[in-house]
């Protein structure tokens, strides 16, 4: 999900809260809380917790909640980790160390120290595009095999070979999840469980019935949501998330078109090509 901010760049807690429920009426099987797409760097620590507060108390037990708590300084996370008060959360996000780009030797104790000390099930999130290191299939499944309160990965590196090497590998119950929206489909009907997503925060009927399709080997289905949706996820980030996402939840009237610095709002060109699937898409 989004982080919404009013015009003076402060968070808009009501818009969250709208958005929430958006989410929850329209079929959204679970949420999470503060990944990349909510401008997790920009967020201060205070409104962390306020956000995290709005999410279990507007959500009311409805739907699972997953908290996203990741970072590139091991021992830091390991004490946020320690203290989080986790009260209405199921999991926690953890994604992989950015900008320092550490071995697969390192992405792989770094794991085992966050097992150590976790207070719930953790998902790793592999987004190499964002991280400048990719953790191979082979790390991710020595991750699974030893670290026995890590339950899954978001894998967005849109590598579908990647994926197949996880979903034959992996130990029983670890779940694989997408996290590239453009090759959700195919990993789902590969093995996976299901997709966190950026695009079904603006279309979740649609999306939501593509991943659906999937899960049940409806192939006629699946491909003819992801022929209709292809399009909207090229807009969407064709000026980087979560520009393209807050504008189709503004043009839906949930949210502000505001970010926080350096990102900026999509384009008057962006938002209008996005218009004509905001109007027909729901």
């Amino acid at each position: 999900m989004v982080t919404p901010f009013k015009s003076d760049f402060s968070v808009d807690y009501d818009a969250l809260a709208n958005n929430i429920n958006y989410l929850i009426d329209n079929g959204i099987k679970y949420l999470v809380a503060l990944g990349t797409t909510a401008e997790s760097p920009t967020i201060t620590t205070a409104e962390k917790i306020k956000i995290f507060d709005c999410f279990t108390h507007v959500n009311n037990n409805r739907v699972p909640l997953v908290m996203g708590i990741g970072g590139n300084h091991t021992a830091a996370l390991e004490e946020a980790l320690s203290t989080a008060d986790v009260s209405g959360f199921q999991a926690i996000l953890s994604v992989s160390p950015y900008y320092n780009r550490p071995s697969q030797e390192g992405i792989y104790r770094h794991y085992k120290a966050l097992d150590a000390v976790t207070p719930l099930p953790i998902i790793v999130y592999n987004v190499p595009g964002r991280t400048a290191s990719n953790i191979t299939a082979e790390t991710t499944l020595r991750i699974a095999h030893d670290c026995k309160k890590i339950i899954g990965i978001k894998e967005a590196s849109g590598d579908l070979d990647q994926g197949a090497q996880i979903l034959a590998g992996r130990p029983k119950g670890f779940l694989v999840l997408s996290g590239d929206d453009e090759t959700a489909i195919p990993l789902v009907q590969m093995g996976g469980e299901g997709v966190i997503s950026v695009i079904a925060g603006g279309f979740p009927k649609t999306f939501s019935s593509g991943i659906e399709a999937a899960l049940r080997s409806d192939k006629d289905k699946a491909s003819d949501v992801m022929e209709h949706i292809a399009p909207v996820i090229d807009l969407l980030f064709e000026e980087g998330n979560p520009a393209g996402i807050k504008a189709v939840l503004y043009q839906r009237g949930l949210i502000e078109n505001y970010l926080r610095l350096p990102l900026t709002p999509a384009s008057e060109s962006l938002r209008k090509r996005l218009q004509t699937y905001t109007e027909s898409l729901a």
